[in-house]
């Protein structure tokens, strides 16, 4: 809360946090007089853009002055030195419902409707236009043709500009180039475009391939944390290969929960009642496991790294911690 009772106390005007560092004021604000009504851009980027994080921030701190109309949610990368694209100032948040049970299978951000199931609805935010010196472009997965993807199609995130970076630097290295022969960087990302606007979806690397359909790990993460509520902390999702002899490999999707509690009829029910929120929001069973607090991996910019936690959960590094090892759960709401 220090974040906030700085921009309290000396007027503050432009903030930025990634979307986490919103979610966790709004957990832990208990009603301390707060008057944030000169915050007037009130940017998010650094990790994925989240509604739900936003919402209960906007929710939690109107009544402290906090303007809906503030939030700036962004996209961009270290390798642009940074910045990428910008929703328009004082405009709020762009929310998109899509249906993600036809976006697994189809590859198109299908907006949700009532014919929807329960369950398999999310809402992407836009993160604006590029900026103006960047030449960005969306372009199909597994194909080397740079043509631009029409509006909801789902693709790659390609970029070119002054702003890219040469090279990764290395002492007593060479430089490593960053962009091909023709100036376009990769930059590992997946989204699509919405009137003009790009909304990003996810991490291609993270993405979970199972029985032809596209999973994100995000779906099944925040699934996780709202069934589990306060007794779970952090998440992360993953595929794993494993070898059936002469049937083949099939993929397996894992779920690390970090959990509060050590009361095993609290935790038999979690496992069941995660696994049945993720299997009804993607369609695909997931195997539950959960761990200690503070064990899911980051990455130096505060980001879960789960690569790390599939690297950490083959080898067999994830096991429950035993009671005298408990760290104390946050209060009621925390």
């Amino acid at each position: 809360m220090t974040w906030l009772k700085m921009i309290s106390e000396n007027g503050g005007t432009v903030a930025y946090s990634p979307s986490f560092g919103y979610e966790l004021c709004a957990r832990r604000y208990r009603d301390e007089p707060l008057d944030l009504s000169t915050w007037r851009k009130a940017g998010i980027g650094g990790d994925m853009v989240r509604d739900e994080a936003l919402m209960a921030f906007c929710d939690t701190f109107e009544a402290s002055g906090f303007d809906r109309a503030a939030p700036v949610s962004s996209y961009g990368l270290a390798e642009t030195t940074l910045g990428v694209a910008f929703a328009p100032l004082y405009a709020g948040l762009k929310r998109d419902r899509v249906d993600t049970g036809r976006m697994q299978t189809s590859g198109r951000a299908v907006p949700a409707s009532h014919e929807t199931k329960t369950g398999q609805e999310r809402t992407f935010l836009s993160c604006g236009k590029p900026m103006a010196s960047l030449e960005l472009r969306i372009i199909r997965e597994g194909c080397e043709a740079r043509e631009n993807l029409s509006d909801r199609e789902i693709g790659r995130i390609i970029l070119r500009g002054p702003s890219v970076a040469a090279g990764y630097f290395r002492a007593g290295q060479d430089l490593q180039p960053l962009a091909d022969a023709d100036g376009w960087l990769e930059t590992g990302d997946l989204g699509y475009w919405l009137d003009g606007e790009i909304v990003i979806t996810g991490r291609s690397k993270d993405l979970i391939l199972w029985n032809g359909r596209n999973i994100w790990p995000q779906d099944i993460e925040w699934v996780a944390q709202h069934a589990g509520g306060k007794n779970i902390s952090g998440t992360g999702a993953f595929e794993v290969h494993e070898n059936n002899g002469e049937n083949g490999t099939s993929t397996r999707i894992v779920l690390l929960a970090e959990c509060w509690s050590r009361d095993n009829d609290v935790r038999e029910q979690l496992v069941r009642d995660i696994s049945a929120a993720t299997r009804s929001a993607t369609g695909a069973p997931v195997s539950v496991e959960l761990i200690g607090v503070r064990s899911l991996p980051m990455t130096s910019s505060g980001k879960l790294s789960r690569a790390g936690a599939r690297a950490c959960y083959l080898a067999g590094g994830y096991n429950p911690a035993p009671v005298e090892q408990q760290v104390s759960a946050p209060a009621s709401g925390a």
